[in-house]
């Protein structure tokens, strides 16, 4: 049994993203793994460092935080932020950029690119106006279906 992400657009990968019409409005998006292979983890994150942070963490977290059999790796969030202006678009160019090694914020969910996989994986996406409900709402489904939280969503 896998996790539910139906009413999800887009499921493409992190480089098709720039030319994909990603909607501009807040939303939630999930990062899957179509392989059922067990993961190759890399031992240094080629993600950029962010405000002079390594995005590495050690293969034993990766490891433990792993959900074997579940293709959803991470869900996360795009609020509208104080100008209205951010959405699904900026946040998913900003984790694009992340894991092609810039410096930028988007600290949540590093650990994808950590995967040796990472060019294949896709992005998926659904807008929702108040996105951090919906978030949370996904995030505490899966807990209660696998007992820990996606294996890239580290913190609360």
């Amino acid at each position: 049994m896998t996790f539910a992400v139906d009413g999800f657009d887009g499921f493409m990968s992190f480089f098709e993203l720039p030319a994909a019409d990603v909607p501009a409005e807040p939303g939630v998006y999930v990062v899957v793994r179509r392989a059922d292979t067990t993961p190759v983890f890399l031992p240094v994150s080629p993600a950029g460092w962010f405000k002079g942070k390594d995005p590495t963490l050690p293969l034993a977290e990766l490891h433990a935080a792993w959900v074997p059999g579940e293709p959803v790796l991470y869900i996360g969030k795009a609020a509208a932020g104080q100008s209205g202006k951010r959405g699904l678009r900026k946040r998913l160019d900003e984790y694009r950029r992340h894991g092609a090694g810039q410096p930028v914020g988007h600290w949540g969910g590093r650990t994808i690119w950590q995967l040796a996989d990472s060019a294949e994986l896709l992005v998926g996406w659904r807008t929702a106006a108040d996105s951090r409900a919906v978030e949370k709402a996904m995030i505490a489904d899966f807990v209660q279906m696998y007992g820990q939280r996606p294996f890239a969503n580290r913190t609360g």
